[in-house]
């Protein structure tokens, strides 16, 4: 089967003239996507396009998520599939999430090979009793939309980019007449004994080859399909069956299926392609990817590639990369740059692209859709995104965030239960974390005029969404105003949240006028006040007959009544009226003490022994910025009459939190959450609640930026002698006009203008 990529070259030669008339700036030289892979960041550093659907990524091992019947603490490690610190790769998957503390995906592993052929992987300690390679990260590099390694023990060098569906491998091979490419159909992330439910392949010729794979996991009916093209014929083919024997065994048993047998299927299989190959010969292997058919995924590989070379395919990509990097330009240091565009980066990962070239998609309900004038997304980790992902993407990605709140929509019209997510991908809802946080998300958008579908279609989702009783809590918290402690093991967290997200639902209602549900929402979104325990000062577990939980540990993130969290940090979750917390908790001034204590205390590692999420190199004091829930909570000093505290606050974090070097992420980066923070927060504000027109004002660590908006307008951000000494604001102009309520309106933005901030050492008290 001969693809041509004809049409597709003419536009790709029209596309790049296109390109160098803009004049962008080369911003891809600033992405260290090595940032995040070590200890806790949980990000990868393959080759991906801007949102693709791919992410052709390095696995550097293969820890089972079970051991002996339980749960393998080693697995969390390998969320990306790569870690840093690890010595010998596997093999090149084509799927892969970006700094999530959960983990599915690692698909289509393949890995180049030359000499006896072996199936097994083998072991870290023993890498040459099986496929797997040493490296060294002297000889391995990582760009934006590239990657490249050698691979010792074969000396093979493999490098890899990507379009949005189709991933290309480029493996140069030494002189051998046994050189081989490894496909492991049975190889995933977070696997276990039972996760392959099926997978069938189809050799169509001698260079193409389609199928697909199904898993229970995370996702538990996710299809995956697939077609790979090489750019060589390949002399032999096999596979290797690992079901091992059944009852029943048909009648398929008539041929010899392990060499050069067209069809295969089976629930755990490996196959090799065999090859001669010349001394530096490279050979290019292009892997496209549906969620609906081998069909669509051989249009995919054709519409997308074509006959493009692996050259050809990296320097569109990384074109895409410099036009999306583009939307923020900063003054700045070399490190600064590489921080900040790797943020901008990752925040440019997630959500992923789920739909083929032709629109179509697999939804919710398990059937085929095609997406009518709008892009599908998938990859919705929302415990994390709603606090700063997807109001960045309101200031400079408005039609790609339309696009996703579109998504949810499709999710929610195509769902059984009828919810919006609240952390799903590849036609999955996999209830992960907690909140309704998607209706933070899709009031965001409408109340900052992004969203163009039916606005009160929308509210009535997120209000249906909301009140699904026999969803975690919500029943006995629409009764009660709290769930009790003995109905759930986060009832303090959920109940948090669910407050933030009626306040969010009751904006959109305002907007919308839609009064009767404003006041039921408004009303519900003071239910934090019901596990406020005046008499300690925090959030505490309350039980059904009222009463507080008598047996209760403020700094421990185990057994209080908090996911992943403690009622130190959460006890400032309270983002929809910031007022009335610190009313409660006993005026500004002391209120502004608690903060400071917070940020000055010493958390023990007892305290957050039992959360995988929380590690001493995410916090500050006791102040964890690794994980999600206080994210805001720096800027409450705004509320609490000490701005210039909140000045210096951000900037620490800023500083402490995120470097330029592997181990540069103080936690999860969750799918570009800890990366939005890091963006908004250096350009000097910060969505404490979003669903309001506010941002708060912090501390710019950028001199100089201008956000490239999408109406065609410009934002422009000066920062007055900004140095890491003079943290502190003297005085905010937008537009010539002081600001002095420390609130930048999200309307000023997109109208631009210019922001001026004039700097110095001493805090204006």
């Amino acid at each position: 089967m001969k693809i041509s990529g004809t049409p597709f070259l003419l536009f790709f030669l029209f596309f790049s003239l296109n390109y160098n008339a803009q004049k962008f700036e080369k911003l891809v030289q600033y992405v260290n996507p090595l940032i995040g892979t070590e200890k806790m960041g949980h990000t990868y550093p393959g080759a991906t396009f801007p949102f693709g659907s791919v992410q052709l990524s390095p696995e550097t091992d293969t820890i089972s998520y079970e051991l002996n019947g339980k749960y393998n603490g080693e697995v969390y490690k390998y969320c990306a599939g790569y870690r840093y610190e690890d010595k010998t790769i596997v093999g090149f998957s084509s799927t892969h999430f970006s700094g999530t503390g959960h983990s599915d995906l690692g698909d289509f592993l393949m890995m180049p090979t030359v000499g006896k052929l072996q199936f097994n992987p083998g072991t870290a300690s023993h890498p040459e009793s099986g496929y797997r390679s040493r490296f060294s990260h002297q000889n391995e590099k990582a760009e934006a939309g590239y990657y490249k390694v050698k691979l010792d023990d074969s000396n093979i060098l493999a490098e890899l980019t990507a379009t949005t569906r189709v991933g290309v491998q480029r493996y140069t091979f030494p002189k051998s007449d046994q050189a081989h490419i490894i496909l492991d159909l049975m190889a995933g992330i977070y696997n276990y004994e039972g996760k392959n439910v099926w997978t069938y392949v189809r050799v169509e010729n001698d260079h193409t080859i389609t199928g697909y794979r199904q898993t229970n996991g995370w996702a538990r009916t996710r299809t995956v399909y697939f077609a790979i093209q090489f750019s060589k014929p390949f002399k032999s083919y096999g596979q290797k069956n690992y079901d091992g024997k059944q009852v029943y065994g048909g009648f398929w048993r008539k041929f010899d299926q392990t060499k050069n047998f067209p069809e295969i299927a089976g629930k755990n299989l490996k196959m090799n392609f065999d090859f001669d190959t010349n001394e530096n010969e490279a050979i290019e292997v292009k892997l496209a990817l549906s969620p609906v058919s081998q069909n669509n995924a051989l249009d995919n590989l054709e519409k997308e590639t074509g006959n493009l070379s692996f050259d050809q395919v990296k320097a569109q990509t990384q074109e895409n990369w410099n036009k999306e990097l583009n939307k923020i330009i900063i003054k700045g240091s070399d490190t600064e740059k590489t921080n900040f565009y790797t943020a901008m980066y990752h925040t440019f990962i997630n959500p992923t692209i789920y739909m083929d070239s032709n629109g179509e998609y697999k939804g919710l309900d398990q059937n085929i859709h095609k997406a009518d004038g709008f892009t599908n997304y998938t990859t919705f980790s929302l415990w994390d995104t709603y606090r700063a992902l997807h109001p960045l993407f309101n200031i400079i990605q408005p039609k790609r965030n339309n696009d996703i709140v579109k998504s949810m929509m499709a999710h929610y019209n195509q769902f059984s239960l009828k919810m919006l997510p609240i952390w799903s991908h590849y036609a999955n809802e996999n209830w992960c974390m907690s909140g309704y946080h998607s209706v933070s998300v899709v009031s965001d958008a409408i109340i900052k005029g992004v969203y163009t579908g039916d606005a009160k279609e929308a509210l009535y989702a997120c209000v249906a969404t909301a009140n699904k009783r026999d969803y975690e809590g919500i029943g006995q918290y629409i009764d009660l105003g709290y769930i009790p402690a003995e109905k759930s093991g986060t009832s303090v967290s959920n109940t948090l949240e669910y407050a933030y997200d009626d306040w969010a639902i009751a904006q959109l209602a305002k907007h919308l006028g839609e009064t009767e549900i404003y006041n039921q929402f408004i009303t519900r979104s003071e239910n934090w006040k019901n596990n406020f325990d005046k008499s300690i000062g925090f959030m505490r577990p309350r039980l059904a007959d009222g009463s507080f939980k008598k047996d209760f540990d403020i700094l421990s993130t185990h057994g209080q009544g908090f996911i992943e969290g403690n009622s130190w940090n959460y006890s400032f979750f309270v983002p929809q009226n910031p007022d009335e917390l610190i009313t409660i908790m006993g005026g500004k001034k002391k209120f502004a003490s608690k903060l400071d204590e917070l940020f000055t205390m010493h958390l023990s590692d007892e305290f957050f022994a039992d959360t995988e999420d929380i590690t001493r190199e995410g916090i500050i004091g006791g102040y964890v910025h690794g994980n999600e829930p206080a994210h805001h909570v720096a800027y409450l000093y705004n509320w609490a009459g000490q701005p210039w505290k909140t000045q210096a606050k951000i900037r620490h974090i800023l500083e402490m939190q995120y470097k330029a070097t592997p181990d540069g992420l103080g936690g999860n980066d969750d799918t570009g959450q800890m990366s939005a923070w890091y963006i908004l927060s250096s350009l000097g504000f910060y969505p404490v609640a979003p669903g309001s027109e506010d941002y708060a004002i912090g501390s710019p660590a950028v001199d100089y930026a201008v956000l490239n908006l999408e109406n065609g307008k410009t934002f422009e951000i000066e920062a007055i002698d900004q140095s890491p000494q003079n943290v502190y604001v003297q005085k905010i102009l937008l537009n010539g006009k002081e600001i002095k309520n420390f609130t930048l309106k999200h309307s000023d933005i997109i109208k631009g203008g210019k922001l001026s901030f004039y700097m110095s050492g001493k805090a204006k008290k």
